[in-house]
């Protein structure tokens, strides 16, 4: 169940829709068919001061985390 971005090419409203089984999804606000999926852009996660969460030390010491290869 993938979840788009679209943008209707007739009153230009953007929404997000669930597609089922490549089903056409429609514009809520006008019910047009002519619609353009735009590119979504992934949420960012929170990063923890030092990095990203399973990032080691730049300096290449052991970081005590269980995903290390280091230790």
């Amino acid at each position: 169940m993938p979840l788009y971005e679209y943008a209707c090419q007739k009153c230009e409203h953007t929404f997000e829709a669930l597609v089922f089984n490549g089903e056409k999804p429609e514009c809520p606000e006008c019910q047009s068919k002519k619609l353009e999926k735009l590119l979504s852009v992934p949420a960012q996660g929170k990063v923890e001061e030092g990095g990203l969460p399973m990032s080691c030390p730049p300096d290449g010491s052991p970081c005590s985390k269980p995903w290390c290869q280091r230790n």
